[in-house]
């Protein structure tokens, strides 16, 4: 018995350290941060200063950081909204045994494997460009003239281009997610169902959407992961550091943490700290709420 125990804390022992070291070191570091101002995020503790909730309390009462929220929640309510409702149409399409499956999964999932910034700037340079971007281009060949010469990166239009050019790049990251929950539902069911009378429609409705509960809830949870770590999109879109019009929370918490941007007068680390615990916090309660309202209840049919 005692040679078990000390096997089991032998392989347990090694994860456990990491966890530590990796994730729940820092989480309490970050938590501690918060509540100083820091000059530097590299500053030991003796050059910290401690000042509360203070750092939080002048969030709370800012305006470029209530107007980074907004823009956070607006790319994670409507940009949410439209990726989970194409990548699922996809997905049921992609699975409905069309043929050359294989090939459009790849295609529809490749923005995921090109970098970024790479991607960003491919929408910069040659989508929106008022000059020769194929966006121009294709509305001009249709007859769209006036729509052709809207400036898409001016102020106006510039976070609808950016949040249209990010949700282009995620519909094939949880296009995949949701073709692994349909594949895992019994064909015998569709075909019972098909026997009885009901319709495709009435299947997805009646059928596939109950047993996507639980692929619905992990989808929205990493789509709020990635929309709370929103950064590379807003800053290659702004014209120089920081725009209020793609302003999100990290791109501020950058700002702060690295003393970078003309709206930043000051280094706190401390703040940015801040920044980030209330991001977390977000997407701790969205993911509670998710898992209060979708209950993976047993179905019967």
């Amino acid at each position: 018995m005692k040679k078990n125990k000390k096997m089991i804390i032998g392989f347990i022992a090694p994860a456990v350290i990491i966890f530590l070291i990796v994730f729940l070191y820092p989480i309490i570091r970050t938590i501690m941060m918060s509540m100083y101002k820091i000059e530097s995020v590299t500053d030991t503790m003796e050059y910290w200063t401690f000042v509360g909730l203070q750092n939080y309390q002048k969030l709370f009462t800012t305006s470029i950081f209530k107007t980074a929220m907004f823009n956070i929640f607006k790319i994670w309510a409507i940009g949410g909204a439209i990726v989970l409702a194409v990548s699922l149409l996809f997905a049921v399409i992609l699975t409905s045994g069309v043929r050359g499956k294989k090939a459009f999964r790849a295609i529809i999932y490749l923005p995921n494997i090109v970098s970024a910034v790479a991607l960003a700037t491919m929408w910069l340079q040659y989508v929106y460009s008022s000059k020769f971007g194929l966006l121009k281009s294709f509305l001009d060949s249709i007859g769209l003239h006036k729509l052709a010469d809207t400036p898409w990166l001016d102020t106006d239009h510039k976070f609808w281009a950016l949040l249209f050019a990010y949700c282009f790049g995620m519909i094939g990251y949880h296009m995949l997610i949701w073709m692994s929950g349909i594949e895992r539902i019994s064909p015998d069911l569709y075909e019972a169902a098909t026997i009885d009378g009901a319709n495709k429609p009435q299947q997805f409705r009646f059928m596939t959407l109950p047993l996507l509960k639980g692929v619905f809830k992990t989808n929205i949870t990493m789509w709020s992961v990635s929309a709370a770590a929103f950064f590379v999109w807003s800053q290659l879109f702004s014209t120089v550091t920081a725009d209020k019009a793609t302003i999100v929370p990290v791109q501020y918490m950058y700002m702060h943490t690295f003393g970078a941007g003309n709206a930043v007068t000051e280094r706190n680390a401390g703040y940015g700290a801040a920044i980030g615990i209330i991001l977390c916090l977000c997407v701790v309660i969205i993911f509670t709420i998710c898992n209060k309202l979708i209950k993976d209840d047993d179905l019967e049919f």
